[in-house]
């Protein structure tokens, strides 16, 4: 059995989820599922960032302590992702008193080792950013994130020896082509790497500016920086140095965001190298949902909010659409109107018009009791064979974080599947009452349904539950026995004689001008 250990970034809490963290937990949750019908021993980590600059200003805006707004917006996370089908295994917070010690003991590890210096440094600081840039950072005088000015600071602060690591980083990304993917991410960071802009990086904040943070053990007047401070939880939430979970599951793999890629990409790397800890496995990184072409901001009014479309669509429907619709790397574009076209394509027509037509007549013609099949014909052996080749395309595509390519390798099959009912033509046998070559035909057709509703566990639990129920098998926490590779090799599974359900109605078509009518 194979350990498999995904974390999402932890969420900074200045402002409540939307879709983009929505996304991403979806994904590391539809990963951590999918590792388990492969038969992996799983981790999915999530959790909050709880401390710097930005927290301190929400709060004071709000009236009320930083303890109390972290709560209030860390709860809201905690309470949103059972919502969406999310299954985390733990949930880290920043303020949590085990995540500080063991981030004060990385600290102590570090600055005993003699990578940690204090200096006098003036930088251009972006409050937005919570950090300090270089000259060369900046683009034309601004923050190239937030394209503000930064402000001047002069001040002592500790410095981490990172410029030390960056050549080691550098061959390390060439000589381990998938340790970040997609590809263009990992030509990024090595362009950052040769452009010679990065240098050591200042950890600390003084308290004379900022004291809610967690304190540097060597020096009670600083806090540390809270980034420093935030990439530990991938670890501290393992129990590290010691704890079995850490001993079980690190190395594991990260799923983030773009936007922060550089802190993934370069500051967490050198922080392990220097600690001589092993390195993750993966960084996985996706773009934007963009909605009319625009990245999601509350001062545009675009947020889109994901309970809102889940009480409007349903929950599996959702996260169908945000695995199928986005390439993972790439930017996407989210709309309702594409929502209801993908819903309607994929779901109603294809998946859900195959479960509807096929259990029906598996109920007109064999009492709901699934036919033992007679011998297979080239039209049955064609389906045999595309059953194979869609599942193992599926489980290597999917388990690359190709999620897009993977459904689409799944949904070959569901088509085939449907062109298979049409040139069979199962009433045209029942009026010839030949019965032995009908059973054939049901039976081809309800053993590749249960592999395709196996395979869509991981994305659509609910769905796939209920999918597999309407098949007379009996799913339990999770609906494979043996693992999905282990199902691809072969086409057994459902026994004849196995009762089905008489109908199917999980994915009935949305009447588009309805919608559009209830709209404001």
């Amino acid at each position: 059995m194979k350990n498999f250990y995904i974390t999402t970034p932890i969420y900074y809490v200045n402002a409540k989820p939307h879709l983009g963290h929505a996304y991403t937990t979806i994904v590391a949750d539809s990963l951590s599922r999918f590792h388990k019908t492969l038969g992996d021993n799983t981790m999915f980590l999530t959790g909050t960032d709880e401390h710097g600059d930005k927290i301190v200003k929400a709060a004071e805006k709000q009236g009320v302590s930083p303890k109390e707004f972290v709560d209030g917006i860390s709860g809201l996370f905690q309470q949103l992702w059972p919502h969406l089908g999310i299954e985390n295994d733990a949930f880290v917070r920043t303020t949590d008193e085990d995540h500080k010690a063991r981030v004060q003991r990385f600290l102590q590890q570090v600055y005993d080792a003699g990578d940690i210096y204090f200096g006098e440094f003036g930088g251009h600081y972006c409050y937005g950013c919570e950090r300090f840039y270089t000259e060369k950072e900046l683009e034309n005088g601004l923050c190239p994130q937030h394209l503000t000015k930064p402000e001047f600071i002069s001040e002592k602060n500790y410095f981490f020896r990172m410029s030390k690591y960056l050549p080691w980083l550098r061959e390390y990304i060439e000589s381990h082509p998938d340790f970040i993917r997609p590809e263009r991410y990992r030509n990024e960071v090595l362009s950052m790497l040769e452009s010679g802009a990065l240098e050591d990086l200042c950890i600390s904040r003084p308290k004379s500016r900022l004291t809610w943070g967690i304190e540097l053990p060597f020096d009670k007047d600083y806090v540390c920086y809270v980034w420093f401070d935030a990439l530990l939880n991938y670890i501290s939430a393992l129990g590290w140095p010691d704890g079995e979970k850490y001993k079980t599951f690190w190395p594991g793999e990260h799923l983030v965001a773009k936007d922060i890629l550089k802190p993934h990409a370069v500051f967490w790397p050198t922080m392990l190298k220097a600690a001589g800890l092993p390195m993750y496995q993966h960084l996985n990184v996706h773009g934007y949902w963009l909605v009319r072409d625009t990245k999601m901001s509350k001062s545009l009014g675009n947020v889109v909010e994901p309970l809102e479309m889940r009480q409007k669509y349903g929950l599996d429907a959702f996260r169908y659409f945000l695995l199928r619709e986005m390439h993972f790397g790439s930017d996407a574009s989210f709309s309702e109107e594409g929502m209801v076209t993908r819903i309607n394509a994929d779901l109603a027509n294809d998946l859900g018009n195959l479960f509807s037509r096929v259990l029906s007549m598996t109920a007109k013609y064999f009492e709901s009791k699934v036919p033992q099949p007679g011998e297979f014909s080239e039209d049955d052996k064609a389906i045999v064979e595309l059953c194979a080749t869609a599942m193992t395309n599926y489980i290597q595509l999917f388990g690359n974080t190709q999620f897009a390519q993977g459904l689409d390798s799944l949904w070959d099959l569901v088509r085939a599947l449907n062109k298979y009912v049409d040139s069979q033509a199962p009433w045209t046998l029942f009026k010839q009452g030949d019965t032995t070559r009908l059973g054939t035909v049901m039976y081809v057709l309800l053993s590749a349904m249960r592999k395709v509703a196996l395979c869509l566990w991981a994305v659509m639990p609910d769905a796939s539950r209920t999918l597999l129920e309407q098949l007379g098998q009996q799913p339990g926490e999770g609906p494979v026995t043996t693992s999905l590779e282990a199902e691809a090799g072969n086409f057994d599974g459902l026994q004849p004689g196995t009762e089905v359900a008489a109908s199917s109605n999980l994915f009935p078509r949305i009447d588009v001008k309805a919608l559009q009518q209830e709209a404001p």
